[in-house]
């Protein structure tokens, strides 16, 4: 069975996706034609076809446990740590570490410009110790990872043969974080303000007509945010999710269209959506995606695991056969 993944972003959150992804590995009759990754959706994805290409499904579940266990140890030198009162009522949330309160109210003041004019990113040197960009311009599957143009605030989809440290870097490219990253002349930010992830070239380019969506920003978040944090905190999630849901909007209209018209409106509408997700990640906040402790990752790839086991118990016959995520919800109020 040939299927596609659509793999959003969220900082060290992305630690629940590798747990999704290194169960899905274990499916001996799934088949993986493309993957969209967006930020830590793209780094996953990177690292997952790199694997792939070296050693099959079991080498991709080592590339991805190694990557995640360089991301904890960059961590350890990380200023972002939990005060000992989280750390014995076992709260992963970096709300109250004084640090992160200091870099928090200074970005608000300050640019990636002004705080560190080298543009240095840890990051960078994992990614470097992490992936073979050979294996992905040769590997078969399909990568497509999204970055946002600063100039023209469009999408820019990097595939295979174009993917570099700085594209991957680019989709992970927070604003108020990181200075914007240039890639033939143009300056980049995270893609998440363009597609978190974009699904667009998946229809487009796969034969795969079943899209698993791995979602960590939550769409929907029961109450109001009060405090300035949680206010910023929704307004990114919406933000990050807002292209997605067009997209997934479209598929939906098509469907219910009696006239599909040509062939790559018919090719959407023929599309089968499902989507993998916790309610775990509505427990955690905006700063627990700094957070790089190993025992917090690998609770985050425990969830993914189970809820990846959930879905595979209650929809794998349904793969090939229909849609498991109901958008027709999406039209409501449209």
């Amino acid at each position: 069975m040939r299927v596609d993944l659509a793999l959003q972003g969220g900082g060290a959150h992305g630690a629940f996706t590798w747990g999704v992804l290194d169960r899905l590995l274990e499916e001996p009759k799934l088949q993986l034609d493309g993957i969209s990754g967006t930020s830590a959706g793209a780094m996953n994805a990177a690292v997952l076809v790199d694997g792939y290409a070296k050693g099959g499904a079991e080498g991709a579940r080592r590339a991805l446990e190694a990557f995640w266990r360089r991301v904890s140890r960059a961590s350890q030198f990380s200023p972002f740590r939990r005060g000992p009162l989280d750390v014995l009522f076992g709260r992963w949330t970096l709300d109250y570490s004084p640090t992160f309160l200091t870099m928090d109210m200074v970005a608000r003041l300050f640019s990636p410009y002004d705080l560190n004019p080298g543009g240095t990113n840890p990051l960078r040197t994992i990614l470097a110790e992490s992936i073979d960009f050979a294996h992905l311009a040769e590997g078969p599957i399909k990568l497509f990872v999204t970055a946002t143009n600063v100039r023209t605030g469009r999408g820019r989809v990097f595939r295979n043969t174009d993917l570099t440290i700085d594209a991957l870097l680019a989709s992970a490219c927070l604003p108020n974080m990181f200075q914007a990253i240039e890639i033939d002349g143009d300056a980049y930010w995270d893609g998440g303000y363009a597609g978190n992830p974009t699904i667009t070239p998946l229809v487009r380019e796969c034969e795969s007509s079943d899209t698993i969506l791995v979602q960590i920003n939550p769409i929907e978040r029961p109450g109001t945010p009060r405090s300035a944090r949680n206010i910023l905190s929704r307004l990114n999630e919406v933000s990050f999710n807002s292209v997605l849901l067009k997209e997934l909007k479209m598929i939906a209209l098509l469907r219910q269209m009696v006239c599909l018209g040509d062939d790559e409106s018919a090719r959407w509408a023929s599309m089968r959506i499902h989507r993998i997700s916790s309610d775990v990640l509505l427990e955690l906040g905006y700063s627990s995606k700094l957070n790089g402790e190993w025992a917090f990752l690998t609770m985050l790839r425990d969830q993914g695991r189970h809820a990846a086991e959930g879905f595979l118990e209650a929809h794998r016959a349904d793969l090939g056969r229909r849609s498991t995520l109901d958008l027709d919800t999406l039209l409501e109020g449209v």
